[in-house]
């Protein structure tokens, strides 16, 4: 059966402002230090699993030429682009319904865009053996990270340790971001997984899923997908699309289906959902800061620094997150970092829409 791969990429990376704006969001920007970007290590990382000709990227419309920009190599019919967004199911949805007029069936694997993979030979090991089970019947599968703290900043799922197929276990149910003591609860009992957002089916698998649990999204995917390759694809797409319900994929399909498996993944795992990453992803100095940039720091420790040509001077600062751009400078404790989205819910409201 053939393996395709839909990549989401059509967020707007609020959280890491000012350099991930409206027309240049996080997937679309370097931040590993390798200066290749986040979508680019994706596509690179599944492409011994995948041919190019079969990954499609779903990403707003407006960034179809960023698509295009980094992803030379990709045709263009298989940059799907959202006339509005509509969360993940609406999102999958749409690509399955491209795939699976493309293919009769075939396996899709769903991956978000911006997510980073230390060890992509474990990782490739994880999604083939996600694909032996997801082929076999109509099951669903997602890949769960092994938790190595009690984190309460993600989604859990716990699976039965009884219950086996191949390598994955059946899931019992999906639960939502905890208290710290839930999530040390959690850890300690061993059944519970971080929610990564990556799936794995059959393209009739999610159709007939959504078919039975989001009626309405199916029968319009199905419109869209009857108008594949006409010249009424555009407009079908358009209007189809904007009329979908809001809906992510965890709470329209995946609560509420069976058949439903989990593979554990240790494969180096880290969602990239704050500037807080920068440390994981790149190697702090022995004063634990991790600096990019024009930067000269005196007694500084334990910083994040996101330069550029102009000079950045820091003294006598600890636990700060600084990042420069030509237009917008952001200056920010890393306990209060998160609320970058409250900063600029602000700017929106004060008229300051230039800076997003």
């Amino acid at each position: 059966m053939r393996t395709t791969a839909l990549i989401m990429a059509g967020g707007r990376g609020e959280r890491f402002w000012p350099r991930s704006r409206k027309s240049l969001p996080k997937q679309f920007l370097s931040l590993t230090g390798d200066g290749k970007t986040m979508i680019q290590l994706t596509v690179e990382r599944i492409l011994p699993l995948v041919r190019m000709e079969d990954i499609y990227i779903a990403t707003n419309k407006i960034y179809k030429p960023l698509v295009q920009k980094q992803l030379p190599g990709l045709p263009e019919q298989n940059i799907l682009c959202e006339p509005v967004g509509r969360n993940t199911a609406p999102c999958i949805g749409m690509g399955a319904a491209f795939i699976s007029r493309r293919y009769e069936d075939a396996l899709m694997i769903v991956l978000p865009s911006d997510h980073q993979i230390t060890n992509s030979p474990l990782y490739l090991d994880t999604l083939r053996a996600a694909c032996d089970v997801a082929e076999r019947d109509s099951n669903l599968v997602t890949i769960g990270i092994q938790p190595a703290y009690p984190e309460t900043g993600y989604g859990y799922i716990r699976f039965d340790p009884a219950s086996r197929l191949g390598q994955a276990y059946r899931v019992d149910c999906f639960v939502e971001k905890p208290q710290l003591e839930t999530a040390k609860q959690y850890l300690a009992e061993g059944r519970y997984l971080w929610n990564s957002g990556q799936f794995i089916w059959k393209t009739s698998s999610i159709l007939k899923n959504m078919e039975r649990f989001m009626p309405d999204t199916y029968a319009g995917l199905m419109r869209i997908r009857n108008a594949v390759g006409t010249e009424a694809q555009a407009e079908v797409l358009e209007r189809e699309f904007a009329a979908f319900e809001s809906q992510s994929i965890d709470y329209g399909i995946m609560e509420k289906a069976d058949d439903i498996y989990i593979l554990p993944g240790a494969f180096g795992w880290d969602d990239v959902g704050s500037w807080l990453a920068v440390e994981r992803l790149q190697t702090p100095d022995k004063e634990g800061n991790v600096e990019s940039g024009n930067v000269v720091s005196v007694n500084t420790r334990d910083c994040i620094v996101q330069g550029q040509e102009k000079l950045l001077a820091l003294v006598g600062l600890e636990d700060i997150v600084v990042v420069d751009t030509p237009d917008a400078t952001l200056i920010s404790s890393k306990e209060h970092v998160g609320e970058i989205k409250d900063l600029l819910a602000r700017l929106r409201a004060h008229g300051q829409e230039k800076y997003l």
